[in-house]
């Protein structure tokens, strides 16, 4: 791939991070129109998706009006000056609110950037908008108590997933090439896979984040691994706000495709039971079963697995993570309270009788399934599986069961990698027969973000032909 070639074509909306670079630097496209560009398609899709928050057109145009001059003096500022991208609700940008998706907010002006808006603002990329996501991210799905119901693009009727919902479908409708979100449990590959798109969870540490919090990681979501890569360039630098930041490492972003000879001789595991949670849909099942065929023509061993998660592991971790969210909502008053979503409300309050030999026997979860998931992987180069047991579901639920007593039964195979800080992308592999994206799961060692790079992009060269990105609806 010719990273440095320029924009030869195509609606500017759509058009890769590394191209629209490219195409400043030969001056034959500017920021200003990129940005217009990304503005009016946003405007068109925007009533039916409600994938943002704070979208301000003028401000975005006037930092794109600042980045032009720059590329005009051949003085850009930075990695990404002039492309247009987006950051969660949680990430905090200085001077706005952080309502953390909830109406139960107290929407205080944060006083300065979290790393990953620090990173983005000073490599001069145009920041469009923040994007939506549920109450607390304690759902895969964009229903939230603040936000309008966040859709998938793909399906108007079905969720984009989440937490980063407002992330997952912008990207996938074409809101620009970067965007980026945050994971605990899966909230990056969990709407990737529903919307399509690329995402890596990386390596706990990789990106700095503000706050920090056991498994949290932040992660560029894309529709290209080669943007993803990009953003890592960025987004990776450190930050000592993060104190459980890695240290500084001079990390080979730029070398993320080998091509799929990269496949050969690859030994990787395939797994197809999470060992907890809802069962595989067939459809899912055989994507991800004809990835793996693919990955074997090019080269790979791939070596079925047996489960290694249970659900007393997967319960222990929700009945923690109730507990907290819990002690959280009993600080508001009961007015705020009140106005939290009903689901995530009767989720955290079921922790209210739990005693202390409960919880902390539930907070040791955590660690075995750390244990698990470093043992399981431990033979294998990768791990590949489906990122979720079914594809993108009803918007209107709050999660695949629709039930707070249990709300993670779809997380079995994202989870883990969180718990174990390793690295975890999330790239399509498939459709439904309904035309739903269906996501490819790639976990790597601890630390080998890189690698978990080159094996995705070495997919995306031997995998099915790709379906055009959905449009939007037609004006009435």
């Amino acid at each position: 791939m010719d990273l440095s070639a320029p924009a030869t074509g195509g609606a500017l909306h759509a058009l890769p991070a590394h191209a629209l670079l490219a195409a400043y630097r030969a001056r034959t496209l500017s920021p200003v129109e990129v940005t217009r560009a990304v503005l009016d398609h946003i405007e068109r899709w925007e009533p039916h998706l409600h994938a943002t928050w704070l979208l301000r057109p003028e401000a975005a145009l006037a930092q794109a009006r600042a980045s032009e001059a720059r590329w005009q003096r051949g003085a850009p500022q930075g990695l990404l000056d002039g492309v247009p991208a987006t950051l969660k609700d949680n990430i905090a940008t200085r001077g706005d609110p952080t309502p953390l998706g909830t109406a139960a907010a107290d929407l205080v002006p944060a006083s300065a950037d979290a790393p990953p808006a620090a990173r983005l603002r000073e490599a001069g990329a145009v920041l469009v908008a923040k994007t939506t996501m549920p109450d607390y991210g304690m759902l895969s799905s964009g229903l939230s108590s603040f936000h309008a119901l966040a859709r998938n693009p793909w399906d108007l009727s079905k969720g984009p997933g989440g937490s980063s919902a407002g992330a997952g479908a912008a990207a996938a409708a074409g809101y620009g090439p970067l965007h980026v979100g945050t994971d605990i449990g899966g909230s990056l590959r969990l709407p990737a896979s529903w919307c399509g798109i690329f995402s890596l969870k990386p390596s706990l540490g990789r990106i700095p984040i503000d706050p920090p919090y056991t498994g949290r990681a932040a992660g560029p979501m894309t529709r290209s691994v080669a943007d993803a890569a990009l953003m890592m360039q960025v987004l990776s630098q450190s930050d000592a706000r993060d104190s459980m930041s890695l240290p500084a490492q001079d990390i080979a972003w730029a070398d993320f495709d080998h091509g799929a000879g990269h496949l050969r001789g690859l030994r990787i595991g395939l797994l197809l039971e999470a060992g907890c949670g809802l069962a595989l849909e067939p459809e899912v099942r055989a994507a991800v079963e004809h990835a793996a065929r693919l990955l074997e023509r090019a080269g790979a061993s791939v070596v079925p697995m047996q489960p290694f998660m249970t659900q007393a592991m997967l319960d222990g971790m929700d009945h923690f993570w109730r507990m907290r969210s819990h002690l959280d909502m009993a600080s508001l008053a009961p007015a705020r309270k009140a106005r939290v979503l009903p689901y995530i409300r009767a989720w955290a309050d079921s922790a209210a009788t739990m005693t202390g030999a409960e919880v902390y026997r539930a907070s040791q979860q955590f660690h075995l399934v750390r244990i698990a998931t470093v043992q399981a992987c431990s033979a294998f180069d990768y791990v590949v599986s489906p990122v979720a047991p079914m594809a993108a579901f009803p918007a209107e639920l709050p999660s695949p069961t629709n039930d707070p007593l249990r709300p993670l039964e779809h997380i079995g195979f994202t989870v883990p990698f969180n718990m174990s800080e390793q690295p975890a992308a999330s790239v399509n592999c498939g459709y439904t027969a309904g035309g739903l994206p269906i996501g490819l799961q790639i976990a790597g060692a601890r630390f080998d973000d890189l690698g978990v790079l080159r094996l995705a992009r070495a997919f995306e060269l031997i995998r099915d032909p790709q379906r055009p990105w959905p449009q939007p609806p037609a004006s009435a």
